[in-house]
């Protein structure tokens, strides 16, 4: 696998150090925000196929709407959204945008072993998407961008 990074972004701190640590033990390059900013960013670099976004992370933009942006930026980005609540027309608006998967917020070891695992399977499920990828599906994508985007 080329690309073994992680991107979390949530503004608990605490949940960014202990999702930062399982991953990181099991291997994995994990890089931590509570920047939208850096989201964007990141994702616009492609420098990171999987994102596990916290819910409630940034109150400034609709989390719909976020998921949306980050699916136009990539759609080969896997989105694991970890929540405080399993509100059921919450997820269904954000499945509806292609998350790769849904999570409660971990409270033990077994909570954030079921978030490492949801890593490893998107970071596989990622990668087999780009071996897939035919070469015309580039220029698919850069048709497909939102006017006034250039491609990266």
């Amino acid at each position: 696998m080329k690309n073994q990074s992680i991107l979390v972004a949530d503004k608990d701190t605490a949940f960014l150090r202990d999702i930062a640590c399982c991953l990181t033990g099991a291997g994995y390059d994990v890089e931590t925000t509570s920047s939208t900013v850096h989201v964007i960013s990141n994702i616009l670099k492609k420098k990171t196929p999987v994102v596990l976004l916290g819910s409630d992370f940034d109150n400034k933009i609709d989390l719909v709407d976020l998921v949306r942006l980050l699916k136009k930026c990539n759609q080969h980005l896997a989105v694991i959204l970890v929540s405080d609540e399993a509100s059921l027309p919450i997820v269904q608006k954000i499945r509806k945008e292609g998350i790769f998967y849904y999570a409660l917020r971990p409270v033990g070891t077994e909570d954030r072993d079921e978030i490492k695992q949801a890593a490893i399977c998107a970071l596989k499920a990622v990668e087999r998407d780009l071996q897939q990828k035919r070469p015309t599906d580039r220029d698919e994508d850069v048709h497909n961008l939102p006017e006034g985007v250039q491609p990266c």
